[in-house]
């Protein structure tokens, strides 16, 4: 009958082969982590239990061979080449697993963004009901839309009726965007008609005076939202002001042909008369705006619904660059030392250790 047996040493060579390994795997990781490598993950509990159980497991096998060289009285150091390629093979392999970056390039980052400045009317109009549950909820809601699918550009908020008050100046916060858009009601502003020209003047002027301004005028954006009733006298000329600062105007349309009664706290609002007041949705004027100034026209309406097509039109308008910077960049070298690993592995799997016949 012919045995073969691994050749081994000492049990004070096991001890001593173990614990070179560990500290090997200790100080290799220890070298790793304080290198100027980036890693996509940390050096977690899952690594170090990794470890853990590999030394554990492999002391354990370490140890049985050495019970069968205390019986036949065979040399150990020929497992020493087992034992290494091993270590090598399962350091790589955690390694590879953190995800290693290194060897520094540069990489030009540029910000690239619009300023989009949104005027909202808040005339009791928009307490008409005629769009569920009332035009100015709705449109608080679709603005929620508007003002995440802008999230890399500037939005403000103008409100107004007669006159038109800054509520959120030009901004990237998003939280402070939906904040102010939630707290917007009919009683902010005058209740005393409604005027298009302030707010679009107003607006006008916001994005013109901007620090840095590029001569991209294109890339700022004016979006009236409105049920269209404009008692102004001035909206002409600060529309062919937009028009020769060749700022894009886009108004959207809240309400119906139909109309309805205006809610308020005593019933339905009236006119000196005493006679209800029905609000309709006047398209014409929001539409004849909008031609003056090479803008488009949106609605809201019982049965048509603008926004997605104001969000995409607005998306393909080209932003202007806003900055632009070199940084350091390192890509992940994983896979060098998974390759480094695989090696090992078909090494352990071709070389085989010396053994003896009995």
């Amino acid at each position: 009958m012919t045995y073969r047996v691994a050749l081994e040493a000492p049990r004070s060579s096991v001890r001593l082969c173990t614990q070179k390994k560990a500290l090997f795997l200790i100080r290799l990781f220890y070298f790793c982590r304080n290198s100027s490598m980036v890693w996509f993950r940390n050096f977690s509990w899952v690594e170090v239990a990794l470890v853990t159980l590999f030394i554990a497991f492999y002391a354990i096998y370490v140890v049985k061979l050495l019970r069968i060289s205390r019986v036949l009285h065979t040399p150990f150091y020929t497992i020493l080449v087992k034992l290494t390629l091993r270590s090598l093979f399962f350091a790589l392999l955690i390694i590879a697993f953190l995800g290693p970056s290194f060897g520094g390039s540069k990489k030009e980052i540029k910000s690239v963004g619009k300023d989009i400045m949104v005027c909202v009317d808040l005339s009791k109009s928009m307490d008409a009901f005629d769009i569920q549950p009332t035009r100015l909820e709705k449109i608080k809601f679709e603005m929620k839309k508007i003002v995440d699918a802008f999230g890399s550009d500037r939005v403000g908020i103008i409100i107004f009726s007669s006159e038109a008050f800054m509520q959120c100046p030009l901004t990237y916060d998003q939280n402070a965007l939906n904040l102010f858009i939630e707290t917007m009601n009919t009683s902010l502003v005058p209740s005393s008609g409604t005027d298009f020209a302030p707010p679009i003047k107003m607006a006008l002027k916001k994005l013109t005076e901007q620090e840095g301004a590029s001569s991209q005028q294109k890339s700022k954006v004016i979006v009236l939202i409105s049920d269209g009733e404009d008692f102004g006298e001035e909206t002409d000329q600060i529309a062919r002001e937009v028009e020769d600062n060749n700022i894009k105007l886009f108004t959207l349309g809240v309400g119906t042909e139909k109309g309805s009664q205006i809610q308020t706290g005593r019933g339905y609002k009236t006119d000196q008369k005493g006679n209800t007041i029905v609000s309709k949705l006047n398209a014409g004027s929001l539409k004849s705006l909008a031609s003056k100034t090479s803008g488009q026209y949106f609605e809201i309406n019982d049965s048509r619904n603008d926004v997605n097509r104001l969000i995409n039109t607005i998306g393909k308008i080209e932003g202007e660059l806003r900055d632009a910077r070199m940084v350091d960049v390192s890509a992940n070298r994983y896979f060098y030392f998974l390759l480094a690993a695989l090696i090992l592995l078909v090494f352990d799997i071709l070389i085989s250790i010396r053994t003896v016949s009995i």
